[in-house]
């Protein structure tokens, strides 16, 4: 990696934190960017992460051996037309897109399946801009790799590289059965999560007792739905087909749930609550048993021996008992790297004030 030029087209959040990663893994890296904020091109030059400031998408980029499209995916389409007659021979074109058919449906009409290979880093933060990345954001996140029917094979092997240089967990994926997982994973569960907390909105009385009264659970599987409006109508148009196939199957099950109840039969309800508990307490990290209450926050932390021994320090100093501590994969929602469960609130809050003390990035409390 040593020897190679990279390009990037955008370079906020994703971008940037990308490019760091490199910058570190590989200083020697020459690296150039275009976007349309200067002012932060420059500063990431200041910051010794861009060698060379690009003016637009042209010749420039004829050097790069990897370009990486990180804006919007309205704008991908686009920059993806003035790239094309700018590439060299051998050179691989990849993106951060949190969906990926749509992209590639472009790049098959545009004629460039022979050198793009998608990609999607499943990390992010509530907070977005180069200004905000950070050359450690996408360690131990699942980075899902996406080649094209005709990808060349050691362009594959390339991207998986560059996703374990920065300390990503590569995972190649056809595109189709992408964002088909995503669509069950993570798109429903936000349409769900938001539709839940309109319906109780639209139903509450003139006094809002429900609102008042909506903690434990509700909180629970409803805190998705404080997202971007933003970036969920956007991922929502352009996963468009799955995201409907998953939320029909899902209309099914709720109607054979509400034909259930209306007949009374226990037993329909019960294998309901059975089969999910089944398979939800079958995903890592989860308890036996009842669903209890999430005393748990992530921490924004840097992979290095001793970060994790730094913390427990900290706050067994206080007294705080810790049940268990994780590495999150997927953190495009703006998780920390490191989730931390405790058995009491009280004990959450604690922790939650005392890393606060030493400046930790939390999220998720």
């Amino acid at each position: 990696m040593e020897d190679k030029i990279v390009g990037f087209i955008g370079l906020g959040l994703i971008g940037g934190s990308i490019a760091r990663g490199i910058k570190r893994a590989c200083p020697d890296v020459k690296i150039l960017a275009y976007m349309r904020t200067r002012s932060k091109l420059e500063q990431a030059k200041r910051d010794g992460i861009v060698d060379v400031i690009l003016d637009g998408v042209g010749e420039a980029f004829r050097e790069c051996d990897i370009v990486f499209l990180c804006t919007p995916v309205e704008y991908n389409v686009r920059y993806l037309e003035m790239l094309r007659p700018c590439l060299k021979d051998g050179a691989i074109v990849t993106d951060v897109g949190s969906t990926k058919v749509s992209i590639h449906q472009a790049v098959k009409e545009l004629k460039m399946e022979d050198c793009f290979v998608g990609g999607h880093p499943m990390a992010g933060s509530e907070k977005t801009g180069y200004e905000n990345s950070t050359d450690h954001l996408l360690e131990n996140a699942y980075y899902i790799i996406t080649p094209t029917p005709v990808s060349r094979q050691e362009d594959v092997e390339e991207m998986v590289a560059v996703a374990r240089l920065i300390g990503s967990i590569p995972i190649v994926l056809d595109p189709v059965c992408h964002d088909r997982i995503v669509a069950a994973i993570s798109h429903l569960p936000h349409i769900i999560a938001s539709s839940l907390v309109n319906l109780v909105q639209d139903s509450d009385d003139s006094q809002e007792r429900m609102k008042q009264l909506a903690a434990g659970g509700f909180k629970d599987i409803t805190r998705i739905a404080s997202s971007s409006p933003e970036m969920w109508e956007q991922i929502c148009m352009t996963n468009t087909q799955p995201i409907c196939d998953m939320l029909k199957a899902y209309i099914d099950s709720l109607q054979k749930i509400l034909d259930g109840l209306c007949r009374k039969d226990s037993q329909s309800v019960y294998d309901l609550f059975d089969r999910s508990r089944s398979y939800r307490n079958s995903i890592p990290d989860t308890r036996k048993g009842s669903v209890p209450p999430d005393y748990s926050f992530t921490v924004d932390i840097v992979d290095e021996p001793g970060s994790i021994s730094t913390l427990s320090v900290i706050l067994s100093a206080r007294g705080i008992n810790i049940k268990n501590i994780g590495i999150n994969h997927n953190r495009e929602h703006g998780e920390g790297a490191l989730r931390i469960t405790f058995y009491e609130e009280s004990a959450m809050n604690e922790a939650w004030k005392q890393l606060k003390k030493y400046n930790y990035e939390l999220t998720g409390r």
